[in-house]
């Protein structure tokens, strides 16, 4: 009898197998689809009560970790609409190629793209952009004293960037086959070795970089490259208008009420050169 029992309970597992596979799968939060996860004016979301951010860490000041919080210029944005929304904002740390890609976001994996991204022509083919928040500066990291003030001054040395970024955009335009990084730290770290004689980035990155511990000694800042290009955050592409018009509406407040400003000093340590005009 107890053995004709045990044969009938293995005969209807795959049977409950199916039936609970069936039910995850209409559940969608499991699979990455924002269905019934639904927040304020319609905004879809990926988890019920969170606004996820896709971005790359380290990438001070608009990211990096302060303890066990992710903090930074870019979070203060996002959280801005996510306050609008009346959830919360959750850090998704992955690899920029894959942000910049739209992978990120059309798996589900996160509902907005916050790292300090340049808007380009290429990356607007697979995400939707916010109107910009702020306007692109690189700066050349050089040795301290170097007397190095243009990248035509490396032509026969190693130049450090960062994959998928502009800054690898613009030292291959000029001619450069620069060493790639994967993110920031890792930048950082292969100069403090000796692995490059100078590095590409961000200026904002740059300026935080330097202020560590014996940094300011050994480098400085020999140019500072203004591109013309901004940054925007970013949403899956034709995936989410409504989240795309309260991340704009909430950095259109932003910049007009003085709270772009003051997040702006907070992170960057100066008052901003310029503002972009949001709308």
């Amino acid at each position: 009898m107890a053995r004709r029992s045990k044969l009938k309970v293995l005969a209807l597992l795959p049977a409950l197998v199916l039936a609970v596979a069936a039910c995850g799968s209409s559940d969608g939060g499991s699979t990455g689809s924002s269905g019934g996860n639904t927040a304020a004016n319609g905004v879809k979301l990926v988890e019920a009560g969170k606004i996820k951010t896709c971005t790359n860490l380290p990438y001070p000041p608009f990211q990096f970790k302060q303890g066990d919080k992710t903090v930074g210029f870019d979070v203060d944005m996002v959280d801005l609409a996510a306050k609008k929304l009346g959830v919360t904002q959750e850090i998704v740390d992955i690899q920029f190629d894959v942000i910049k890609s739209g992978a990120a976001l059309n798996s589900g994996k996160c509902d907005v793209a916050a790292a300090g991204m340049t808007i380009t022509d290429e990356r607007k083919q697979n995400l939707d952009f916010t109107n910009p928040y702020f306007d692109e500066v690189i700066a050349l990291m050089v040795p301290k004293g170097s007397g190095i003030t243009s990248l035509d001054q490396l032509k026969d040395k190693k130049l450090g960037v960062q994959r998928g970024t502009t800054s690898l955009d613009y030292a291959t335009e000029k001619g450069f086959t620069p060493v790639e990084f994967e993110d920031s730290g890792k930048q950082l770290q292969a100069y403090q070795a000796g692995q490059v004689d100078a590095v590409l980035q961000d200026l904002p990155v740059v300026n935080e970089w330097l202020k560590k511990q014996g940094l300011g000694d050994k480098y400085e800042v020999g140019a500072e490259i203004e591109t013309g290009a901004q940054y925007g955050i970013a949403v899956k592409k034709g995936g989410n208008p409504e989240l795309l018009k309260t991340l704009n509406d909430a950095l259109d407040a932003a910049i007009k009420d003085g709270t772009w400003a003051k997040s702006y000093e907070q992170w960057m340590g100066s008052k901003p050169k310029s503002t972009p005009s949001g709308k």
